[in-house]
């Protein structure tokens, strides 16, 4: 149980973080496809902390060389392709159907907690696996 609230809060952090990237690109860059590079960024912001977090404090991997913790990232970065998709189309959904940034951000929000739930399953089985 302590786990999964462990997760859960290391989820909502990573959603925290990984809107309010998306809110500081919109704010700050109002070019050509600004929703797109605001996605982009929050993703990444998202990812980047999740992993440390998820490898430090859910999974406790201690990789021992810099080349490992990079393959690691990689790995951990390809089973989130899916869960990204997850994300990034119920945002774009939200945005199309009910428009507006509020929308927007509701579908990030639910396609982030079914990403969460899904990437737990894959990061156990093949980045974190023993």
């Amino acid at each position: 149980m302590w786990l999964a609230l462990k997760y859960s809060a290391f989820a909502l952090l990573a959603t925290v973080l990984n809107l309010l990237s998306q809110e500081i690109v919109v704010q700050t860059y109002t070019g050509n496809h600004a929703l797109y590079l605001a996605m982009a960024v929050g993703t990444l912001s998202g990812l980047i902390s999740k992993y440390w977090l998820d490898k430090h404090y859910i999974f406790n991997v201690a990789v021992d060389t810099s080349r490992r913790d990079a393959h690691k990232f990689v790995v951990y970065g390809l089973t989130g392709v899916v869960t990204t998709l997850i994300f990034w189309g119920f945002e774009l959904a939200f945005d199309a159907l009910f428009s507006g940034r509020m929308a927007r951000y509701v579908g990030a929000c639910v396609g982030l907690a079914i990403g969460y739930g899904l990437k737990y399953r894959l990061d156990k089985h093949f980045v974190f696996a023993n």
